[in-house]
């Protein structure tokens, strides 16, 4: 059962309807960035080398977010 078209309120006197937002598109780096901090605080638990490699990921994550907020 599909529902009826909704029909807008008439709009005080001045103002206008909003535009919708534009949202960005999908990215995996906050994902990797989670990845890399998880890795980075399990390798004091387990073995220096897998801080490193969290650090490293979690670096180039950031790197990435914010290169493609900034050319975004």
């Amino acid at each position: 059962m599909t529902e009826p078209p909704r029909q807008s309120a008439p709009l005080q006197a001045g103002w206008k309807r909003p535009l919708p937002d534009r949202l960005p598109p999908p990215t995996y780096w906050p994902a990797m960035l989670a990845f890399g901090v998880m890795l980075a605080l399990l390798g004091p638990v387990t073995n220096l080398a897998v801080t490193v490699v969290g650090l490293l990921l979690a670096g180039a994550a950031l790197v990435g977010w914010i290169g493609e907020i900034i050319h975004g």
